[in-house]
C-alpha cells in the first residue's frame, strides 16, 4: 500500500476533532444570541443554516482525508458568504451571535489548512505544489475575510482602518495612478538601484576576495556604512541627484551595496579546505578555481542578499520619495494621501507595494532554485 493511501484513509487526528468539535459548540452556542445588538437570534435569522452546517464536520465523515476536507471547504466557505451577507445589516453593531458563528467558521477553516498540508504528504510532485499553492491562498483569503468581518463589524472607523472591499473599490477606481506610481518607483527607481547596488556589491567582493587587506579594512567599513538610516540617506541624495528617480535609486543603491558584498564576501570563503587542495593538486588558476568551484559555493549566499535586497530595495525607494519627488511615485502617493485622510488610497498604494515585492522576491526565489537545485536545502 503505498504512502499517499495510507495518508488519504488515515482517521482525523485527535487535534483535528477538537478542532471541529469547538467549531460545532460554538455554532451551536451561537443560536440563542443576537446577531446584532437588539436585533433577532441566530436561530431565527437566514444565518442559522451557516450554523447548522458547522456542526456537520464534528462527525468526523468522511474518512478520506480528500472528501472531508472538501466537504469542510464547501462549509466554511458557505458559512463565510453568510456572514459577509449579514455585514452590511449589522454593521457596527454585530451582536454575541455573529462573533460565535465567526469564531466556529474560522477555526473550521483552520481544519481545512491543516487538511491541505497534509496532502502534500506522500503525493507527486505535480499534486504536492498545488496543495503548497493552495494553503497561503486560502490562509491570505481567511485573513482577509477576517479583517473585513472584524473592522464592519465592531464599525472600526475607515481613517484607522478600512476594511478590504474599500481598499479593493479604490484600488480598481484608482488604476492609472497607480500604474504611474508603480512605473515610477519600482520600473525605473527600484529596478535601477537594485541592479547597480548588487552588482557592484559582487564584483566589489570578488575585488575583496583577491586583495587580502581589503577584506580587513573595507568589511567593517561597509557594515558602519549599512548601519546609516534611510531618513539621512535620502535627502542628501536628493540633493546630489535631484528630485527624479535617479535619487532614489542612489538610496538602493546604498541599501543593496553592502548586504551583496558581505554575504558574496562569505559565499567565496564557504568552500571546503578538501576542495580546494583538490583544486591545487590541479594546478587551477585562481580564476579557474573561482569558476569551478568558489562561486557555485556561493552562489546560496548571493541569492540570499538578492532576496534580502529585493524587499529592502523598495522600501528604500517608497522611503525616499518622502523627501522630495514629482508628484508621482508610491512613496510621493501615499504621504499624500495620509496628509488628505484618505487612506483607502495609502491601502491600495501598500497592496501595490506588497504585490510587487513579493513577485520579486518569488522570481528571485525560482531562479534561485533552478541554479541550487543541488543545495541540501532543497533535497526531500
Amino acid at each position: 500500500m503505498s504512502a499517499a493511501h495510507v495518508t488519504a484513509e488515515r482517521p482525523q487526528s485527535q487535534g483535528a476533532f477538537l478542532l471541529t468539535l469547538l467549531a460545532a459548540i460554538l455554532a451551536i452556542v451561537a443560536l440563542p444570541f443576537p446577531v446584532a445588538e437588539g436585533g433577532s437570534r441566530v436561530a431565527g435569522s437566514s444565518l442559522l443554516l451557516g450554523a447548522l452546517l458547522l456542526v456537520v464536520p464534528m462527525a468526523g465523515w468522511p474518512r478520506i482525508v480528500g472528501l472531508r476536507l472538501l466537504l469542510n471547504a464547501v462549509i466554511a466557505t458557505a458559512a463565510f458568504t453568510l456572514l459577509l451577507f449579514f455585514l452590511s445589516a449589522i454593521e457596527g453593531r454585530a451582536g454575541l451571535g455573529f462573533w460565535a458563528t465567526l469564531a466556529a467558521t474560522a477555526l473550521l477553516t483552520v481544519q481545512v489548512m491543516r487538511d491541505l498540508a497534509r496532502l502534500t504528504e506522500g503525493r507527486p510532485t505535480p499534486l504536492r505544489r498545488a496543495f503548497s499553492l493552495a494553503v497561503p491562498v486560502v490562509f491570505g483569503l481567511w485573513l482577509l475575510i477576517l479583517w473585513e468581518c472584524l473592522v464592519r463589524g465592531f464599525g472600526v472607523p475607515p481613517v484607522l482602518l478600512p476594511p478590504p472591499s474599500a481598499i479593493a473599490v479604490t484600488f480598481a477606481s484608482s488604476l492609472p495612478t497607480l500604474w504611474a506610481d508603480f512605473r515610477q518607483t519600482f520600473l525605473k527607481a527600484v529596478i535601477a538601484g537594485y541592479a547597480m547596488g548588487c552588482g557592484a556589491g559582487f564584483l566589489l567582493a570578488l575585488l575583496v576576495d583577491r586583495v587580502p587587506f581589503l577584506k580587513r579594512g573595507l568589511l567593517p567599513v561597509g557594515n558602519l556604512v549599512s548601519a546609516l538610516p534611510i531618513v539621512g540617506i535620502a535627502p542628501i541624495m536628493v540633493m546630489w541627484f535631484g528630485f527624479d528617480w535617479p535619487s532614489k535609486a542612489a538610496v538602493v543603491v546604498v541599501m543593496t551595496f553592502f548586504p551583496m558584498l558581505v554575504n558574496t564576501v562569505s559565499g567565496l570563503n564557504a568552500a571546503g579546505a578538501m576542495e580546494r587542495d583538490l583544486m591545487r593538486t590541479y594546478a587551477a588558476t585562481h580564476t579557474q578555481s573561482l569558476i569551478k568551484l568558489r562561486l557555485p559555493a556561493a552562489l546560496p549566499f548571493i541569492f540570499n542578499a538578492l532576496k534580502i535586497n529585493s524587499t529592502l530595495a523598495l522600501i528604500g525607494a517608497i522611503v525616499a520619495e518622502f523627501f522630495g519627488t514629482p508628484i508621482v511615485g508610491m512613496g510621493f502617493r501615499i504621504s499624500t494621501e495620509v496628509g488628505r485622510m484618505n487612506i483607502d488610497m495609502v491601502w491600495a498604494e501598500i497592496t501595490v507595494a506588497a504585490i510587487a515585492g513579493s513577485l520579486f522576491y518569488g522570481l528571485v526565489a525560482m531562479i534561485e532554485r533552478a541554479l541550487t537545485f543541488w543545495h541540501p536545502s532543497y533535497r526531500h
